[in-house]
């Protein structure tokens, strides 16, 4: 067999579609043995594996290749194809709260993560929920691990994290979940896969998509319970109930519509969220950060 090495920027179940190809046997139906490498590292970045021919694909999003346009520079990667089509965050508070509206979060205590495009995301979401961002009290507590572990020791009103960590807060009776940033923003792109322009030309990506397409239809139509299962041992600190739970809410959300394809309507919407940030100063063109999946 062929090996095929992922890694991610996040490892969440959010990344379920790029999870299921290993999970769900995808990448072995189309004879390609899987390396899910979890995380990269803190010293280098993605690009940079890819590049330096160590991985084949990575969790991205296209904010990643604003950063070198900025800079009138050519990104080392492109963008071929969707992970998730919306916000993946949610609010949780210290108490159940039905009632939660957005406004609540006006001068209290928000352990918000401050990862550049998490924290964009938010800032749009509380704007568009009529809630200046400025009025709130948002902690920088760290790394998600770290932002975890200050709510747990009692910091802060409410936290922002991505799913399943929040949910496992109310699996342990330590928070509630009141929000979900997706469903405040709509439809954007979110995350991505990124490769090199050789990968994305190769027979290695054309097996790669079909079994990426597999694995989107997979985790769109199948129980939450079903992917949870084959999902667990990625999870390895998470009950597998709170997993399907996650999975189910992600599926609602509509995350991961079975389109490969990042469209530009998605693209357009992320603009606007770096745009509001003051993170980018112009609208920089699709074509320049996104290519057409392969044809698998």
């Amino acid at each position: 067999m062929t090996q095929f090495r992922i890694m991610v920027n996040r490892h969440s179940a959010f990344y379920s579609p790029l999870i299921g190809t290993v999970a769900g046997g995808f990448l072995a139906e189309e004879g390609l043995e899987p390396h899910y490498g979890g995380e990269v590292p803190s010293s280098t970045t993605g690009q940079d594996l890819m590049t330096a021919g160590e991985i084949d694909v990575c969790q991205a999003a296209v904010s990643a290749s604003w950063a070198y346009l900025e800079r009138g520079e050519t990104p080392p990667m492109v963008h071929f194809a969707q992970i998730n089509e919306r916000d993946g965050f949610f609010v949780a508070a210290r108490e159940p709260d039905p009632d939660f509206t957005w406004d609540k979060l006006v001068g209290a205590d928000v352990l918000a993560d401050h990862g550049g495009q998490p924290l964009a995301m938010f800032k749009f979401g509380v704007h568009k929920m009529g809630v200046d961002y400025d009025s709130i009290n948002a902690i920088d507590a760290g790394t998600t691990a770290e932002i975890d572990a200050a709510f747990r020791a009692g910091t802060g009103q409410y936290v922002h994290q991505q799913g399943p960590a929040p949910q496992q807060l109310e699996a342990d009776g330590v928070g509630h979940v009141v929000a979900s940033v997706g469903e405040a923003i709509g439809p954007v792109a979110f995350s991505s896969l990124i490769g090199t322009r050789e990968f994305v030309d190769s027979e290695l990506a054309r097996a790669f998509i079909r079994a990426y397409a597999k694995s989107r239809r997979w985790v769109n139509d199948a129980p939450a319970e079903e992917i949870a299962d084959r999902e667990s041992e990625f999870f390895p600190g998470i009950d597998q109930r709170v997993l399907a739970d996650t999975i189910r809410f992600y599926q609602g959300l509509g995350c991961w519509n079975p389109a490969v394809e990042i469209s530009r309507g998605s693209y357009e919407a992320a603009l606007d969220v770096f745009l509001h940030s003051g993170l980018i100063t112009k609208r920089h063109p699709y074509d320049d950060v996104v290519v057409p999946p392969p044809v698998g």
